[in-house]
Formats: structure tokens, C-alpha cells, sequence
């Protein structure tokens, strides 16, 4: 369908900003829509269902989970959380440009079922930033700082496998950049196979 949005899934290192790029976008555009995932957690103080998470028993996650109704799903601990399909293309089919903030792994899920989807890893320019940037937030102790720098390290092995990669060392200009990425997206050939149709139809009157 021509007016279709697109599905961005957003990964990156803990540190990289891409949460703060996302709300970036929300703010300065009104084609966008976050993925709101669904979650077998209790709801803290102040979160919404549907807003925030849709809150869900255990159960109704793994029956849904036996209706293929996940792009992608993971366990974590005691909790389920999963991207629901049918929110995220109900959102598409209205011409949103949906942003799913994801890990790698659940990123790849959402491509191997919904190869559209446009995949995206954001980065400091490089490592040194990232550390500075994981010190300077003043909420974690060194032992959990340098646990989150290995785990870059392992995600950093994985990042050849996505579509764009963007260097965030500008909020406001890796904003920009990410919403040229996504608009992009918008002219792609598989995006408009009615008007390409309609004009193949229209060129043999000729």
C-alpha cells in the first residue's frame, strides 16, 4: 500500500542515546508512533495500559505467543515482553512510521518475519564516548558500568547485520539523520506497486 509507514527498529549500546532520539522525533514530527509492547509484569507507579506497556497474565502471553502473535518476544527473569503484531501493523496500515526500541536479537526476529522492517544501530562516535557517557549519568557503580561496556562489546560483533548505522555525537543532527533514514524508506519500489501498476496500465494507451 502506497501509504503504509514504516517499521524503524532502533538498537544501540546502553549509553548511545537512542531513547533520547526517539522522543526527539515524537516532539518535531506527528507521523510517528512508538511500539508499545506487551508485558506479564505488574504496572509500576504511573504507567498506563496501553500507554506505557499493555499488561498482561502469563497466560494470555503464551496463548498468544501459540497464535503467532509476536513479532518478536523474550523472557527476562520472572517477566514476558513482547512487540504485539497486531498493534504494530494496525499502526503502520493508519501511515504511521513506527519506532521499536529493541536488542539485537529481537531486532533480527522482527526482520526474518517482517522483512520491510528497516533496521538501525546507533553508536557514540567511539568507545571512550560511550564510557564518559555511562560515568557521567551518576546512577550506576563502576562494577555495573563495566558490565554494560561488555555487553557492548558482544553487541558490538553483531552490528554489520543491520541496514544503517548512525553516529550519535548531535542529538538534534542524528535526529535529522535518522528521519531522512526513515523517509527514505518511504520511496522504496515495494512501497508503491499500485501507482507503479497504475502508470504501467497508463503507458499502453501510447
Amino acid at each position: 500500500m502506497d501509504n503504509r509507514g514504516v517499521l524503524a527498529v532502533i538498537s544501540g549500546f546502553s549509553g548511545s542515546g537512542k531513547g533520547t532520539l526517539m522522543k526527539a522525533l515524537l516532539e518535531k514530527y506527528d507521523n510517528y508512533a512508538l511500539s508499545v509492547s506487551w508485558t506479564t509484569r505488574k504496572p509500576r507507579e504511573g504507567e498506563e495500559d496501553g500507554v506505557s506497556y499493555f499488561f498482561r497474565t502469563q497466560e494470555e502471553f503464551d496463548r498468544h505467543i501459540e497464535e503467532d502473535g509476536f513479532l518478536e518476544y523474550a523472557r527476562y527473569v520472572d517477566h514476558s515482553y513482547g512487540t504485539p503484531k497486531q498493534y504494530v501493523f494496525d499502526q503502520l496500515d493508519q501511515g504511521k512510521d513506527v519506532l521499536l526500541e529493541i536488542e539485537m536479537q529481537g531486532a533480527l526476529q522482527v526482520k526474518e518475519k517482517y522483512p520491510d522492517t528497516v533496521l538501525i544501530f546507533v553508536t557514540p562516535p567511539n568507545a571512550e564516548e560511550l564510557k564518559r557517557r555511562l560515568v557521567g549519568r551518576g546512577t550506576e557503580d563502576m562494577e555495573t558500568i563495566k558490565k554494560r561496556l561488555a555487553r557492548a562489546d558482544e553487541e558490538s560483533k553483531g552490528m554489520e547485520q543491520y541496514d544503517y548505522l548512525l553516529v550519535n555525537d548531535s542529538i538534534e543532527r542524528c535526529a535529522e539523520e535518522l528521519h531522512g533514514v526513515i523517509m527514505a524508506a518511504h520511496a522504496r519500489m515495494g512501497n508503491h506497486l499500485e501507482l507503479v501498476n497504475n502508470i504501467k496500465e497508463q503507458m499502453k494507451q501510447f
